[in-house]
């Protein structure tokens, strides 16, 4: 089975090509073996190519620990040059069906190089049914946690997966506010924690603390949902230029939605035996 390693500003990738769809009773075990980094390839997520009738292209991922998001910012970057490299769409503009549904691709090209990706992600929501929280909220803006003896304001909203923004904590981070946040009862599967800097109304600095996984060198979805909620309270324009610890995002807030542009870089490629 070929496979080529790619990432997107530090969150890496295992791509391999499964047009037909053989692998999906298998999915979540190779996703564990191949993404170990010590006893396998290594890396964050498993992402499989497959055929789509709805739109040109699907994407399917699968984290490190076998379980399957709607949705990776920084996975379907990298993916949208893969396939774009690989033949399997045509032209730089494109529709790619993820589980949290149909994502337009913009490419910019140098040449036929890609030297950049621009996604439309969708809106944001902040439906309680949509993320989803517990019976009785109807959303989480400025709302007040005691975590490990300290008095935390959250923000929450979906972009694919939730995500949950703490202002002014991205220099004071600590594994156990994570661990301890994205367990709250308040949300009924969890939530990603973004901690954030503000340098000023066009750039933060993001570092985000995945459920289950813990911190990641970069999460697309993060800096989109951070971006979003920042601009709702009034803290940010609508075009903000998001610091992560593996480098960096553009992202475009419209009437239609969010847009993120960064890049997609090739690591290496193989076979996995």
């Amino acid at each position: 089975m070929k496979f080529v390693k790619m990432h997107g500003i530090g969150n890496d990738f295992i791509f391999v090509e499964d047009l037909e769809n053989k692998l999906v009773e298998k999915e979540s075990e190779i996703a564990i073996k191949v993404c170990d980094r010590h006893f396998g390839i290594g890396a964050d997520g498993l992402v499989l190519v497959r055929s789509s009738k709805n739109c040109d292209i699907q994407m399917t991922i699968i984290n490190s620990d076998g379980s399957k998001p709607n949705m990776c910012g920084n996975a379907i970057r990298c993916f949208s040059r893969y396939v774009y490299d690989k033949g399997f769409v045509k032209g730089k503009e494109f529709s790619v069906e993820t589980g949290d549904g149909r994502k337009d691709i913009k490419l910019n090209l140098k040449g036929e190089e890609v030297t950049g990706v621009r996604v439309f992600m969708g809106k944001e929501s902040y439906k309680a049914s949509d993320i989803p929280l517990k019976e009785g909220l109807e959303e989480i803006i400025n709302f007040k946690v005691d975590v490990c003896g300290n008095e935390v304001l959250l923000n929450t909203a979906l972009v694919g997966v939730p995500h949950t923004v703490i202002i002014d904590n991205e220099d004071k981070f600590k594994t156990n506010f994570g661990k301890n946040i994205e367990k709250l009862e308040i949300f009924k599967e969890g939530s990603n924690i973004n901690f954030i800097k503000i340098i000023d109304k066009e750039h933060i600095i993001v570092r985000t603390w995945e459920r289950g996984a813990g911190e990641t060198l970069a999460c697309g979805t993060g800096a989109c949902a951070s971006v979003a909620i920042l601009n709702r309270l009034g803290h940010v324009y609508k075009n903000v230029e998001v610091t992560l610890p593996g480098g960096k995002l553009n992202i475009d807030l419209e009437e239609e939605g969010i847009y993120m542009t960064g890049p997609g870089e090739y690591i290496c490629e193989g076979e996995i035996l």
